[in-house]
């Protein structure tokens, strides 16, 4: 699943195409594609994990789920979920989720929520995080109503980074390390970003897939944690366990 920064790369790789007109659009979303036809983008905008195209009165809702795919300027051999041609190229998307947003599209989102948009709120998050205290870390990090943009691989990495072992309830981590937390998500997500540009994120991780801790040379732990069961990567020794 396309995390974030993933999203904001393709934001930026289509920038050539604000302000052009769609002058063909097809796909097999099931949405009212002859609607798009004729209408002229007046921006790309992303909300954590959504990319959005925004028309006059309307946005189209990408969501690239577990399996969604892109491709600028060419196209795949499978299905195409929505294709949207312009006068000076074409995007394609794949097997994803495509919704239509009526409206202003700011009344839909709350962008202080998203960790790579500049009114992120820091405070909220944590004022979010203290209303649920049982909560496993594991599975608060990918609420995307507090962490909009975290994924399963920021969330082994920013868990490694601050020493905070997954299966930790919300409501035990000391102010500090909770504090702390949630900036390494936000500044893990730049740097995501960064080497995601130079192709070169895989070389950086340093607990996901990862079978030895950097620190400690004990082996790392995977295991499917919390009510989410998504893939943990984490050192029993060095992350602290507050439960």
């Amino acid at each position: 699943m396309p995390e974030g920064p993933t999203v904001v790369l393709l934001k930026e790789e289509v920038q050539q195409f604000t302000g052009k007109r769609v002058i063909a659009a097809e796909g097999n979303a099931k949405v009212d594609i002859e609607r798009i036809r004729g209408q002229e983008v007046i921006a790309f905008k992303s909300w954590g994990k959504h990319f959005l195209v925004c028309f006059e009165g309307f946005t189209v809702r990408i969501h690239f789920l577990m399996f969604g795919t892109y491709r600028i300027n060419e196209r795949k051999e499978s299905p195409v979920r929505l294709s949207l041609t312009f006068k000076n190229g074409e995007i394609n998307f794949y097997t994803c989720s495509v919704k239509m947003l009526e409206g202003d599209v700011n009344t839909h989102y709350d962008w202080s929520g998203d960790v790579m948009n500049d009114t992120w709120d820091p405070e909220k998050a944590e004022t979010r995080l203290n209303k649920v205290p049982e909560k496993l870390i594991c599975d608060a990090l990918l609420e995307q109503d507090i962490f909009s943009g975290v994924g399963n691989i920021i969330k082994n990495e920013v868990l490694y980074r601050v020493c905070v072992h997954p299966e930790s309830k919300v409501g035990k981590i000391p102010e500090a390390k909770l504090k702390m937390l949630i900036e390494e998500a936000r500044q893990y997500s730049f740097r995501f970003l960064e080497w995601k540009r130079n192709f070169e994120l895989k070389k950086h991780w340093l607990a996901h897939t990862k079978t030895l801790c950097l620190r400690c040379n004990l082996p790392i732990i995977r295991k499917h944690t919390g009510v989410k069961k998504r893939r943990s990567f984490f050192c029993e020794n060095c992350q602290l366990l507050y439960p």
